[in-house]
């Protein structure tokens, strides 16, 4: 003890010690240099991200977002990155929005949940579903699955117009016609009804607007009938009016359409 202090005490010994602390401070420093640059170029390593590319309302599903290309790929720094942010688009695979995204937006995990019930969460743009009452005769009960395809017609009693463009005052005349092709059944409801001739049961179908408010027409003001179409190679079909002198007589669409006061 006596020496390290004599040591110490002499003018050699105070720059000896004064070299050592100096190198130790050195090493931290170096040290803590080595670090912050580690870490800064851990922070500044580039990553990708989907980031809303467009305003995403809520409810809606993912394959929505990925088939619409609302999102697009964006490379940021690691720093900036959010907390269970999607970098894979396959990530998007069977989710859906929980809450609205606006636009720049990250897609995290916590927007999201996995996929639900909700029918509005698999439509887009001016796709609907509309619930239509059918009995098992016009509905194909027991036949028609969730998923399948078919074809809509509508059947309507209508009266003649005149050439004045008045009703012409005779018995209202039944047709028919196509008005709806390949469209997807996505949800069979419950029956419903007072006896067993008079049950009816909801199907619900995808269609776009235009086809959903003739769906609509037809089912308040006459009848309609789904046909199933093959699950594989269905052709389209012509959309003709059928009536009476089309169906025993032979008679052209065109002639009947006239008949009725149309002019095409």
């Amino acid at each position: 003890m006596e020496l390290t202090q004599k040591i110490i005490s002499s003018r050699r010994g105070s720059l000896y010690a004064s070299l050592v602390a100096a190198v130790l401070a050195g090493i931290v420093i170096l040290a803590y240099v080595n670090g912050y640059r580690k870490n800064l170029q851990a922070t500044s390593t580039p990553v990708t991200v989907l980031v809303a590319r467009h305003g995403i309302e809520k409810g809606t599903a993912g394959s929505v977002i990925a088939t619409k290309g609302l999102f697009t790929v964006t490379t940021i720094r690691e720093s900036q990155l959010r907390e269970g942010a999607f970098s894979d688009p396959a990530s998007l695979s069977g989710k859906v929005a929980t809450t609205s995204i606006y636009k720049g937006a990250q897609l995290t995990a916590a927007d999201f949940s996995t996929s639900s019930d909700s029918l509005a969460s698999t439509l887009s743009d001016r796709q609907r579903i509309i619930a239509v009452p059918l009995d098992s005769a016009h509905g194909l009960s027991g036949d028609v699955q969730e998923g399948d395809h078919v074809d809509v017609y509508a059947g309507l009693n209508i009266i003649a117009i005149g050439p004045n463009g008045a009703l012409d005052g005779g018995q209202p005349h039944p047709v028919m016609r196509l008005i709806a092709q390949n469209v997807e059944v996505v949800r069979l409801g419950g029956s419903a009804g007072v006896g067993s001739s008079a049950r009816t049961s909801d199907v619900s179908v995808r269609v776009n607007d235009d086809d959903a408010s003739k769906i609509a027409f037809a089912a308040d003001n006459g009848k309609l009938w789904l046909s199933l179409r093959p699950a594989a190679g269905a052709k389209p079909s012509a959309s003709h009016i059928v009536s009476a002198e089309t169906l025993l007589l032979g008679v052209r669409p065109v002639v009947v359409l006239h008949g009725l006061g149309g002019r095409r």
